[in-house]
């Protein structure tokens, strides 16, 4: 974000204003983490902030400060219409294309605000008239703590923003493990942890709270694991019908295609998972190393987001998904193949 940039911000933001602040729709820790973050920060100012999301999230991101202030597109429209139309400025955050809000594309796209989007993920589109976009940054919330910064704002990070930004910088780095993890990663977490962010508290929060049915899904999960050697590739399904088997909940599998790619030698891992209600199946990909899931999910997934880390979505059948995704894979031999 260049100088002339955050000169024109701080002015904006010198007086309240009307802002509604957008996640993206199935809003991970690092949406609900920088979008709290930043309403907390813009609270602080006076401004009549509100954050909208697309949809709901999952119950181990509800404890996160100010979580019942939030308004839920899906299930509050006439509400979140009227604030976005009469909103001054939008925030996007943690995504870089309108359309990755779902049902809210059209309301945003027709809203009259000036829009900032601040985000991590490659290729973004052109909406907004404030762009801060960095495909090297570890999340978004390292992100939202570098806006704060550049506005020489950081003396108002107090305990509330500094967990909000904490809990998606951890989730999003893997707990700090992922390549995107910096030297300057380290040191925000640790200034973040000295105003007052308890890593010790969130981290159960997020992690420590499964439910005996998400670990019977687990299970599942784990039986239906299938690898490809050859390819060092390892994949997981789910249907509908084990998702219901075992009372599935928003956000039930997360992390699950991570176990995968712990396996040795193994350096690509998705997970299909069937959503009867949409009539579509989701995919998560992860890798290590070079291969880059964001280019395989755009070119056959209708997806996107990082080189290590991406999703995207079949319109097709559980089963005939899978068989794609088989077949697809042998002409990636060269990059998945043992050397």
């Amino acid at each position: 974000m260049i100088k002339a940039q955050i000169s024109e911000l701080k002015e904006l933001l010198s007086i309240p204003q009307n802002i509604v602040i957008v996640p993206h729709k199935n809003p991970d820790g690092d949406a609900m983490g920088s979008t709290l973050a930043l309403y907390h920060y813009l609270k602080a100012y006076q401004h009549n902030a509100t954050v909208i999301a697309p949809n709901d999230y999952p119950e181990f991101l509800k404890w996160l400060p100010a979580n019942d202030t939030i308004l839920i597109y899906e299930t509050q429209q006439e509400k979140s219409e009227a604030l976005i139309h009469e909103a001054q400025l939008i925030f996007t955050l943690d995504f870089n294309a309108l359309h990755r809000t779902g049902e809210m594309t059209e309301a945003l796209e027709n809203a009259v605000a000036t829009k900032i989007m601040i985000d991590h993920h490659q290729q973004p589109d052109d909406y907004a008239k404030y762009t801060y976009s960095d495909v090297s940054m570890s999340s978004t919330c390292e992100m939202v703590y570098n806006f704060i910064e550049f506005l020489d704002d950081l003396d108002k990070i107090d305990s509330t923003i500094a967990t909000c930004l904490y809990t998606g910088i951890m989730t999003d780095t893997g707990s700090f493990r992922f390549p995107s993890t910096t030297s300057r990663t380290h040191e925000v977490v640790g200034k973040l942890i000295a105003k007052g962010a308890n890593n010790a508290e969130i981290h159960n929060n997020v992690f420590d709270t499964n439910s005996y049915s998400r670990l019977q899904l687990l299970g599942r999960a784990m039986q239906n694991l299938k690898v490809i050697p050859e390819l060092r590739t390892a994949y997981i399904t789910l249907s509908q019908a084990e998702l219901d088997e075992f009372n599935f909940k928003k956000g039930d599998t997360e992390g699950f295609v991570n176990y995968g790619l712990s396996l040795k030698g193994v350096i690509f891992a998705a997970i299909f998972i069937e959503n009867q209600q949409d009539d579509i199946v989701k995919v998560s990909l992860r890798s290590k190393g070079s291969f880059s899931v964001n280019q395989f999910s755009r070119a056959h997934f209708n997806g996107g987001g990082h080189d290590n880390a991406a999703g995207g979505r079949s319109e097709e059948s559980l089963e005939a998904t899978i068989d794609k995704f088989i077949s697809i894979l042998p002409q990636y031999k060269d990059e998945l193949s043992p050397e």
